[in-house]
């Protein structure tokens, strides 16, 4: 008795043909089909290539698009021919042209002659499985298909739009229970041959041939029909993405593929060289004889599915651009956004930086130009001061700078008339540190003594600006921590809101914060807004600075000692 191995090619003959000397080799008839998509000039000189090897025969070709009916029909057909030709046959094995032989053939011979009633077939109803990714349930069995998925879409999601408006459902056979899994499977003859044979195959090949992917359902369906008894596994390893895309093993899967102890891995590169010399051309050692056991890989996959799905925060380049809701975090690290501090503080952005030890820029998004700590022209990694290269595509602009300067807390200023898409991704990002004094844009104004006229336009407008602002941050899928004062609420209490700030960026626990920063003169400033008001632009983002009542900084001097212990 022995294992017969049918395999589906349709590309890379010249490594089916070593795995198919390989199978023949350690004494398994091998039956191929070969898609008729392939040229028949290729195919010609594919099955010249193999003429010299005994036991290998081709079988009538299909046309195999994915989720058609003709992966179905050339299994059957290769299946036949295989149980027709090789009456020794206890087992057959489909496989693939990607397929590859992990361990020696002997040992996959004994391990089924071993289990001469088993059947391994993946076979779970709808409701078990949760690989049906983007794709159909229980509909892929009660909707028809005539309509290829990857060639006419269009057509294929109009058609089963309007099949669910119209409650059309086909029937399925009586006595069937649909069952999904793994296209490779490895079938008892006698299993086989009672599903090739079956009175009502007809009948069942008609249903399938509009079931969406039969290939993964028919012979997993039938299989229950007339198995003895089913192992609910593949002896092919084949991993799948989040997206249910296949992965495809390289050269440095050697070790990981081997820890597998699976007998057949799929889908293997056509140019991993390492691979094919490995387990083709070394000499079949003995291993250990471990049952096949992917799982034990499984924690690998699941990182790489972490790693793809939410990658290294804040990487972003020519091979790598994220998917927006895949990752946690827009950028690499924590960073501080103040607005309303520079406008409210003569010296914030020193004092900030002596207070922490973090590196601490101007207004980075201003309209003209990139205001770099110390007045630079560019930065780490080449990031430049100019507006227009920024604008272009303000995102990359940010992730790059703190990506290029991790380990090192940024922080930097921002205004009502900076570059508003900035914003939103900021407020999208868990590493943005936010804080607002809604309001301090009024300050430049009130001290910059032009014409009222102009200043009352002026203030209309940045008001404007600022509530859409405050809006966008206080929506609940907000992700950035923000922090909003009116101008009335902060100034009232100013070192205790410091205190947390500097806290926050913690970059020097040794470091005492012993001295509060100078905050301008804001004698007659609720004068100015009463004034505002009588022009009528009302501006209420400040908060209570009525005329008669002043708001008082809870450290009325200009520049007090103020000790805190860290």
């Amino acid at each position: 008795m022995t294992v017969g191995i049918v395999m589906l090619v349709h590309t890379a003959l010249d490594r089916a043909e070593q795995v198919a000397r390989h199978w023949a080799a350690g004494g398994c008839p091998v039956v191929i089909h070969v898609d008729s998509n392939v040229a028949a000039p290729v195919f010609q000189r594919f099955q010249k290539a193999l003429s010299d090897v005994p036991g290998l025969q081709f079988s009538r070709r299909h046309r195999c698009e994915w989720g058609s009916w003709g992966l179905v029909a050339a299994s059957q057909d290769a299946a036949e021919l295989m149980l027709r030709q090789n009456p020794d046959v206890s087992h057959v094995y489909l496989s693939s042209g990607s397929c590859l032989p992990l361990r020696p053939v002997h040992e996959l011979q004994t391990y089924l002659a071993d289990r001469p009633t088993v059947d391994f077939i993946e076979s779970a109803t709808t409701a078990d499985v949760p690989w049906t990714v983007g794709g159909l349930d229980q509909e892929r069995f009660t909707l028809r298909f005539p309509f290829s998925w990857r060639r006419q879409r269009k057509l294929f999601d109009a058609y089963v739009t309007l099949q669910r408006r119209l409650r059309v459902k086909r029937r399925i056979p009586k006595g069937l229970v649909p069952h999904m899994g793994s296209q490779w499977w490895c079938l008892t003859r006698r299993t086989l041959d009672a599903i090739l044979t079956d009175p009502d195959r007809p009948s069942y090949d008609r249903y399938f041939k509009r079931v969406w992917i039969p290939d993964e359902s028919y012979f997993q369906t039938l299989a229950r029909q007339h198995s003895d008894q089913i192992e609910s596994r593949s002896l092919t390893l084949s991993k799948f993405d989040f997206q249910g895309k296949p992965h495809t093993f390289y050269d440095d899967h050697l070790q990981l593929l081997r820890r597998s102890d699976c007998f057949v891995a799929r889908k293997i590169w056509p140019h991993a060289d390492r691979l094919y010399e490995a387990f083709l051309n070394e000499p079949n050692q003995l291993h250990d004889r471990n049952e096949p056991n992917p799982g034990k890989i499984d924690r690998i996959f699941a990182k790489a599915v972490q790693r793809r799905t939410r990658g290294r925060p804040g990487l972003v380049m020519q091979s790598r651009f994220p998917h927006q809701d895949w990752n946690g975090a827009v950028t690499a690290a924590r960073y501080s956004v103040f607005q309303g501090f520079a406008e409210l503080f003569e010296d914030f952005a020193p004092w900030l930086e002596t207070a922490t030890g973090a590196r601490v820029h101007g207004r980075l998004f201003a309209p003209d130009r990139v205001h770099f700590a110390g007045g630079e022209t560019t930065f780490n990694g080449a990031l430049s001061d100019s507006a227009t290269l920024r604008d272009d595509n303000p995102r990359a602009f940010l992730t790059n700078l703190i990506w290029n300067t991790r380990g090192e807390p940024q922080c930097f200023q921002y205004g009502p008339v900076d570059t508003p898409k900035i914003l939103e991704v900021m407020a999208y990002d868990s590493n943005a540190r936010i804080s607002v004094i809604s309001g301090a844009w009024a300050v430049p104004l009130f001290k910059s003594g032009g014409g009222f006229v102009d200043i009352r336009d002026a203030a209309a407008r940045l008001q404007k600006i600022e509530t859409k602002q405050l809006k966008l941050l206080q929506s609940q899928w907000v992700r950035a921590h923000v922090r909003i004062w009116t101008m009335a609420e902060f100034i009232e209490a100013p070192m205790e809101t410091l205190k947390q700030i500097v806290d926050d960026i913690g970059r020097n626990p040794s470091q005492r914060l012993t001295e509060a920063p100078q905050m301008v003169d804001l004698t007659g400033f609720a004068e100015f807004l009463q004034r505002l008001k009588n022009e009528g632009m009302h501006p209420h983002l400040m908060g209570d600075f009525s005329v008669n009542r002043m708001p008082q900084p809870s450290n009325p001097s200009a520049r007090r000692p103020y000790l805190v212990k860290r």
